[in-house]
């Protein structure tokens, strides 16, 4: 199961952007049992790690002249790379759960990008979840997000030009993944892998994968311009490689230590008495 540590930011270049505070240090998501039935399946790799960086948020429009007293605001609520990346290589639906008075509140997104956009004039929290394919992930993923329409600053005015944008980071971690799965997505923008060790030959990548990272182009998302420069981003993102290649040292380690600890343990035993 994947597990995820959350690092919140908001970007200096948007006024109207909401500054965020850490929400957790990290939630360990452990296979099910249907997993652990599979691995004879399966080829896993063990003692690999590879993360996907995600951002989630929104980011909300004044409706100003044209706006109601029940329809104040046009927003939209995503997940998305961190780079504005195509989650989809790792991720196959989306679930918006928003407040019980809209309509259908549950809202299902099947096929990046994985957004949604509603008009209104109220602030609720959101539940995200995040449903993987089932070879990367049979539990999915909850997070929650406080949708904000207005500016934190109560003084500062409301503008039709620049919408309030708030987004968290965080950082999704999968443990033991397949051959199959490490191969296609390993040359992914979305994904940070580790290097494997030597003697390891991954399966050639389907030509239906292949295919798929062609149908999502993300500069074609008109909200691309209001999204937050994650100026650590890329900062960020080394830290996690670096991270996962020592973990991947250690767990190495300790395998090797464990070894040589039962091998000299059998050499230390008594003789049997005759």
């Amino acid at each position: 199961m994947p597990q995820h540590s959350s690092k919140l930011h908001s970007s200096n270049q948007q006024p109207d952007v909401t500054p965020s505070t850490p929400k957790s240090q990290g939630t360990k998501m452990v296979r099910s049992s249907d997993d652990n039935e599979k691995k004879n399946l399966v080829k896993k790799l063990k003692d690999i790690e590879f993360s996907v960086p995600i951002v989630y948020g929104n980011i909300a429009f004044w409706l100003g002249k044209k706006a109601s007293e029940y329809q104040s605001h046009r927003w939209t609520v995503y997940v998305r790379g961190a780079t504005n990346e195509d989650l989809s290589v790792v991720v196959k639906r989306v679930v918006f759960q928003l407040h019980s008075s809209f309509n259908n509140p549950m809202r299902v997104v099947e096929s990046p990008p994985f957004e949604l956009s509603e008009s209104g004039w109220g602030e609720f929290e959101i539940a995200i979840t995040l449903h993987f394919h089932n070879d990367v992930c049979e539990k999915p993923l909850h997070l929650y997000h406080h949708l904000k329409l207005y500016p934190e600053d109560e003084s500062g005015s409301m503008s039709v030009k620049k919408p309030v944008v708030v987004e968290s980071y965080d950082e999704v971690v999968f443990s033991e993944p397949s051959e199959v799965l490490f191969a296609r997505v390993q040359n992914h923008p979305a994904v940070i892998v580790p290097r494997l060790p030597p003697g390891i030959i991954l399966p050639p990548v389907s030509v239906e994968d292949a295919d798929k990272r062609k149908k999502f182009d993300p500069k074609d998302n008109p909200l691309t311009q209001w999204f937050t420069n994650f100026s650590e981003a890329d900062e960020l993102l080394k830290l996690a490689a670096a991270r996962q290649q020592v973990q991947t040292q250690i767990a190495r380690v300790r395998r090797q230590l464990s070894l040589i600890d039962g091998q000299h343990q059998q050499h230390s035993k008594p003789p049997n008495d005759l």
